[in-house]
């Protein structure tokens, strides 16, 4: 049975409500009860006495962890670092991918308990993994994309909050296979996700297509990770045009993580040939994040090698510009997304350190006000995936809560080891139940699936 709760003395900033103010929150079986400034007995009470007390991030932008179909269980390593920085719901299911068959996963996290609160969104790339033969630098026929659509409006049905597209990752996609699944979102008005087809100049059109594809279907976009796309001299035009299709009513939105440098297999299209001329770089810009060589910098000896022997690895390319990274994370129209991934536990940093670096490089030095930055973690999310009980402490919504010291919030991971986890949370609640305390996991089990 659920404890009522009262969490007291803190700064409570509820994004949703306009509320910025030294109060009290009072929680009932799970639920938001009220945001008061009495002191109702309760099971539990929280002293939050100079921390910050908002509602639990969401990672609108990660990418799930590993699934084990030997024994069906789901791996903990992602869902655990999110829970070290704040994160409450994270959804998965990103450019393109699924881990496993997202309605099973799904079933799997209920059943099991997770660290955190997951939704997924249906993954275009898995579902042309399926397609026999498939070749990602080939259109599909008409029989396959009848299949995929099939495939994914019923995951659409099984609660999936949206699609991903991953269209750089695979060119071959058809403008047309593109609005093909993209439509389905119409009923539920579900969010379509784009890793778009080009980045550098090329990430213009790219944009332009995913607005026509959004304004031709009647959907909701959103501009996946646009600091990797855009983040080489093209950000202030970028977030223009974004604004611009917006006064068009073309409702895109954008997500980034606070990194200047991204992070992809190596034998991804992102280094297919000419790369180093597009990126004005050598070999020596992308770390080694997985594998034998890991840890160290590439060479052309050890990038032949790897794409022709063990292309899943893992690499951080540094080709990002910090001015670039720093505009889109103060603009209206982003949000926070870790785009979080690992291989054989191997990373880059943002799955472990996004929401404690945004905090301690941007709302801390006063860069963004705590309201504005606390929104773009909570409430701007939530609204975005149509999830009314998420992201805000209005009375009846879900008890997902964080509590943390302004002041000394940081992020540990190095591009070297990602998996150090952020500190100077004092508390993270899932549910009305403490899943952390003073950045100590106490309970791994508390996250559930979130449907739609």
């Amino acid at each position: 049975m659920k404890k009522s709760i009262l969490i007291q003395n803190g700064r409570v900033v509820d994004p949703a409500q306009a509320i910025n103010k030294i109060t009290n929150v009072y929680i009932e079986d799970g639920k938001i009860c009220a945001i008061t400034n009495a002191s109702p007995n309760a099971d539990i009470i929280i002293n939050a006495s100079g921390n910050i007390v908002c509602p639990g991030f969401i990672d609108i932008h990660m990418h799930e962890d590993d699934y084990d179909p030997k024994t069906d269980t789901v791996s903990r390593s992602m869902a655990e670092s999110a829970l070290h920085m704040g994160v409450t719901l994270d959804i998965g299911g990103n450019c393109g991918d699924n881990a496993f068959d997202p309605k099973h996963y799904l079933d799997v996290t209920d059943r099991d308990g997770a660290p955190v609160n997951l939704g997924l969104l249906a993954g275009h790339t898995y579902l042309r993994e399926q397609i026999p033969n498939h070749n990602k630098y080939k259109a599909v026929d008409a029989l396959a994309l009848k299949t995929m659509t099939k495939a994914c409006a019923s995951l659409l049905d099984c609660g999936c909050l949206g699609i991903s597209f991953g269209v750089k990752y695979v060119p071959g996609t058809t403008p047309e296979e593109l609005s093909a699944l993209a439509s389905l979102c119409q009923k539920g008005d579900k969010l379509v996700a784009s890793h778009v087809r080009q980045d550098l100049d090329e990430v213009f059109a790219a944009a332009d297509e995913l607005a026509t594809v959004s304004q031709a279907c009647g959907i909701r976009v959103q501009f996946s990770h646009i600091g990797s796309m855009g983040g080489y001299g093209q950000m202030p035009r970028l977030l223009e045009n974004i604004k611009n299709y917006r006064a068009k009513g073309i409702d895109m939105l954008c997500d980034c993580y606070p990194y200047n440098a991204f992070s992809t297999g190596i034998g991804e299209t992102t280094y297919d040939d000419g790369f180093l001329t597009r990126y004005q770089a050598d070999y020596d810009s992308i770390l080694i994040a997985s594998g034998k060589y890991a840890g160290k910098r590439c060479t052309k000896e050890i990038f032949d090698e790897l794409r022709a022997t063990a292309p899943d690895t893992a690499t951080v390319g540094y080709f990002m510009n910090d001015t670039d990274i720093e505009t889109a994370l103060l603009s209206p129209l982003v949000m926070i997304g870790s785009d979080g991934v690992r291989t054989s536990g191997m990373g880059h940093p943002r799955a472990s350190g996004s929401f404690a670096r945004f905090i301690s490089d941007y709302i801390r030095p006063g860069k963004i006000e705590l309201l504005e930055g606390i929104n773009k973690m909570t409430a701007m999310a939530a609204n975005r995936l149509h999830l009314p009980h998420k992201g805000n402490f209005l009375p009846g919504s879900d008890a997902d809560v964080t509590i943390f010291d302004l002041e000394n919030v940081r992020d540990c991971a190095t591009y070297e080891n990602g998996q150090i986890p952020a500190k100077g949370f004092s508390y993270v609640l899932i549910g009305g139940e403490i899943a952390l305390q003073d950045d100590q996991i106490v309970n791994n089990r508390l996250g559930k699936s979130v449907r739609k």
